[in-house]
């Protein structure tokens, strides 16, 4: 049976976190060497430095005690290709003193499973940073479904609420522990800072050994590693409505799983792969998604949630209308449906796909996708 998300939020309430200010359009010179703190959906957190003069990067993985520097080549459109020894870190993409973007092949507790590593620029947060707030969220596994959707409201006293959606227990309605909808509370009392003063460690709930990692940024990016995968969070907007001003064009990295299937002990098969992508935003907030060969992968024009009758309202059960977050559906009938999820902030933008085959020649197969744009 699955982690539910509200006991892996033991401590996300962070997400719901401090004022942040809107990001200069004018991008700041980049420090030869950038430190960030990252995530990666199989539940690794990494602190990983960028040297733009002796062009490297180096990290350490504190979940699986591995480590490494590699040599990268900035390409001209932006991404880098690394020429990692051991394998493992295969491309990836930054906004200097924002975000970086990093495609792995051997991470998870024996480094031997792709995910993709989101990472934010280390910065000074505390406790108190992150009360009185509200985020939207989108937490990135490789198993069980890979993805759930929602929101997290935090009051002053630090006690959060969370709602979420996850569109594989929609896909499975059979199984009694598979509800698509989520409402729990969550409580940060048990939060350490880190001396660093850059991260918090929350212990695992339910006596579990190990800890959660909470690390954000003053911009208000702000994400959550647990042994279950990457929790990512945008403070929610203020209007359930598409703004325009976050159209444009992003370079992505997403991570996908094909022919999934989940079995006897919740493991999930399937055919995993890592790509870079472009995401094109238009004015009237028609989303496509092309991988680096020139192939769309997805295109619709998303909807609010907090319009969307399945999802919130009327039919839906998600109690917050999750401002900010937007989503559109593809059905076929008989063949397939699709769901579609995109959140926005400043420089960011997170997406999720989730496709389950309808199809009796299908065997109960489904496909995922998610990944993180920047601009």
């Amino acid at each position: 049976m699955r982690i539910r998300l509200a006991a892996l939020l033991l401590m996300v309430f962070v997400l719901a976190s401090c004022d942040s200010t809107s990001v200069s359009s004018v991008t700041p010179p980049a420090a030869a060497a950038r430190i960030y703190h990252g995530t990666a959906s199989v539940g690794d957190f990494m602190t990983i430095t960028v040297d733009s003069g002796a062009k490297t990067i180096s990290y350490t993985d504190v979940s699986n005690n591995t480590s490494g520097t590699v040599p990268y080549v900035a390409n001209s459109d932006g991404t880098y290709t690394l020429n990692d020894p051991t394998g493992n870190l295969v491309g990836a993409y930054e906004v200097p003193n924002y975000a970086l973007l990093i495609q792995a092949a051997k991470t998870g507790p024996n480094a031997d499973t792709p995910a993709l590593i989101t990472a934010v620029e280390s910065g000074q947060i505390s406790l108190g940073t992150f009360e009185a707030h509200a985020y939207n969220i989108i937490q990135f596994r490789t198993a069980a479904g890979g993805l759930e959707v929602g929101s997290i409201s935090v009051n002053a006293q630090g006690q959060g609420s969370i709602s979420s959606f996850w569109p594989y227990g929609a896909f499975n309605p059979g199984n009694q522990s598979s509800s698509p909808f989520n409402t729990g509370m969550i409580d940060m009392s048990q939060a350490q800072l880190d001396p660093s003063g850059t991260f918090l460690k929350v212990p695992e709930p339910n006596n579990e050994p190990g800890f959660a990692y909470v690390f954000g940024t003053a911009d208000g990016i702000f994400a959550v590693d647990t042994g279950n995968g990457a929790i990512l969070g945008l403070k929610k907007a203020v209007s359930k409505d598409f703004d325009p001003t976050v159209a444009g064009t992003y370079k992505a990295i997403y991570y996908q799983k094909t022919g999934a299937t989940t079995g006897q002990g919740n493991v999930e098969t399937g055919t995993a792969s890592l790509g870079n992508a472009s995401l094109v935003v238009s004015g009237g907030g028609v989303v496509t998604v092309t991988d680096a060969r020139g192939n769309q992968i997805v295109q619709g024009t998303i909807t609010p949630v907090a319009d969307t009758s399945y999802l919130y309202g009327s039919s839906g059960k998600l109690t917050d209308p999750c401002y900010g977050v937007f989503t559109f559906r593809i059905t076929t009938p008989n063949v397939s449906q699709q769901d579609v999820f995109v959140t926005f902030m400043d420089k960011a933008m997170l997406f999720a796909s989730f496709t389950g085959n309808l199809s009796a020649n299908s065997s109960g197969t489904y496909n995922y996708m998610y990944g993180v744009a920047l601009r």
